[in-house]
């Protein structure tokens, strides 16, 4: 079944859209702060489609992500009361309290951190904004931790170009269906 080779074909056409550039600022932004879908997603393929371009694509996430963790800090400062329930329903509310754990211990290093856990970066801009973290060290730790995973990102992206293209397209559908497979076992096993 070839429904993520398809999907597959579809991304890299839309990473080589004249708006592109665009979406990936924007998606970049806004998931530093509300939105779901991490911008690796996008600057992975965009930097297969045109590796030349991986190192403007991945300090314009960068940028991106850090402006949007800083509408996200605000979003912690001023008015945690009224998205502490989108917290709670989107299942991230535990995130939240590791987050605030970590600040307590840590401080500039949990905002370093975040930028490449895999617990979602908008609970720490959140986070960072409650528990009131002196802003200059947030837009450091912040640059920083984004900019080390979305170099990484565009970096292994360009290394591996257009060989490393062609090898995903050819095992696009047994990674995806590998990952269905790992993610209902996983879910089986620990729910």
């Amino acid at each position: 079944m070839s429904l993520f080779s398809k999907l597959y074909d579809q991304v890299m056409q839309w990473s080589r859209h004249k708006y592109a550039v665009y979406w990936l600022a924007l998606v970049s932004f806004t998931e530093s702060s509300c939105f779901l879908i991490p911008p690796d997603v996008m600057l992975a393929p965009m930097t297969l489609a045109k590796p030349e371009k991986a190192w403007f694509y991945a300090g314009l996430t960068t940028a991106s992500s850090v402006l949007g963790g800083l509408l996200g800090y605000v979003i912690g400062m001023t008015a945690f009361q009224f998205i502490e329930p989108w917290l709670v329903s989107l299942g991230y509310i535990d995130a939240y309290y590791l987050a605030e754990q970590w600040f307590a211990q840590w401080g500039f290093w949990a905002i370093f951190l975040a930028g490449f856990t895999p617990i979602p970066y908008k609970i720490f801009t959140i986070a960072s904004g409650v528990a009131g973290m002196a802003l200059v060290p947030f837009i450091i730790g912040s640059s920083i931790g984004r900019g080390i995973r979305f170099f990484l990102v565009a970096g292994l992206m360009r290394w591996g170009g257009v060989r490393l293209e062609a090898v995903l397209r050819t095992w696009i559908d047994r990674i995806g269906w590998a990952m269905v497979i790992l993610l209902i076992t996983g879910y089986l096993i620990f729910a």
